[in-house]
């Protein structure tokens, strides 16, 4: 691993070495019932998905931090611990959680690589621990998340490319989840699931590489995925990170906030 792809993603060899760190914090990002079924030992639970947040006017994203600041808090974070999200493989919830960690400043968030499925037939428990709450303070990381205003800035510009994460079907309108179909003009686009090995693992950083550079990502410019709610496009930021794109923005509104504007630009891809 290298020091990029071992500050974002933990195996399951590394998390058997360190599950005794009094330093090390667990998060379950399933679905509730996923979580009180069994889950593993001294695991806090925190389900990403219901907080959907799809405004990213400045009044939008201050809410987005106090949220974050709320949560982390309620999860017993202080910011001097390593966190490590997982669920039952690498998917869009743990990298949503990973994610949202590390633009709230926390210098340790962690996804587990190929969630619960890596590690195999590791026991798991009902029991839920106690802990104590926090009062966890977001440092902002403004560098890794997009608005809606900073894209318009940045459109047709060469040094930035939009890299579209979502279905074939939306991206083609055959399945329109918001006001407009389409797709944000310039967009370059490749499933994120694209990204995730047949084990559930995310894909070696050299294979990666290769697969964003063959849709045409160069690594020396700025790209800002985007996908219905910033969840897949958490986990397409995570594997370009790992593939060595230094310069990556989780673009939160995504389409439920675009698609659903009736004053940006919109282009409608058609299948060829």
């Amino acid at each position: 691993m290298d020091h990029e792809e071992e500050k974002l993603i933990v195996d399951a060899k590394w998390l058997r070495e360190h599950r005794g760190d009094g330093d090390l914090i667990l998060v379950d990002t399933r679905p509730a019932k996923e979580f009180h079924a069994g889950h593993l030992r001294g695991a806090r639970h925190f389900d990403p998905f219901p907080f959907h947040h799809t405004d990213t006017s400045e009044r939008g994203v201050a809410e987005f931090g106090a949220q974050l600041e709320w949560i982390f808090s309620a999860l017993g974070i202080t910011g001097r611990e390593t966190v490590v999200f997982y669920e039952n493989e690498s998917g869009m919830r743990a990298a949503r959680g990973q994610w949202a960690l590390e633009y709230a400043g926390h210098p340790r968030a962690r996804m587990l690589d190929g969630g619960l499925k890596a590690l195999g037939g590791e026991k798991l428990t009902t029991e839920v621990e106690k802990f104590a709450p926090t009062d966890f303070q977001i440092k902002a990381r403004v560098e890794i998340l997009a608005t809606y205003p900073h894209l318009l800035e940045q459109l047709g510009r060469r040094e930035v490319q939009i890299f579209d994460v979502r279905s074939d079907a939306e991206y083609y309108s055959e399945r329109v989840r918001a006001k407009h179909g389409g797709a944000i003009p310039g967009s370059y686009h490749q499933d994120w699931t694209s990204a995730i090995a047949a084990d559930g693992t995310v894909k070696p950083a050299a294979e990666l590489r290769a697969q964003f550079e063959a849709i045409g990502l160069d690594p020396a410019n700025e790209i800002i995925p985007y996908c219905q709610g910033g969840y897949r496009a958490a986990h397409a930021y995570l594997a370009l990170k790992i593939a060595g794109y230094a310069k990556v923005r989780n673009y939160l509104g995504s389409w439920a906030e675009w698609g659903n504007r009736d004053d940006v630009p919109r282009e409608h891809p058609r299948r060829k």
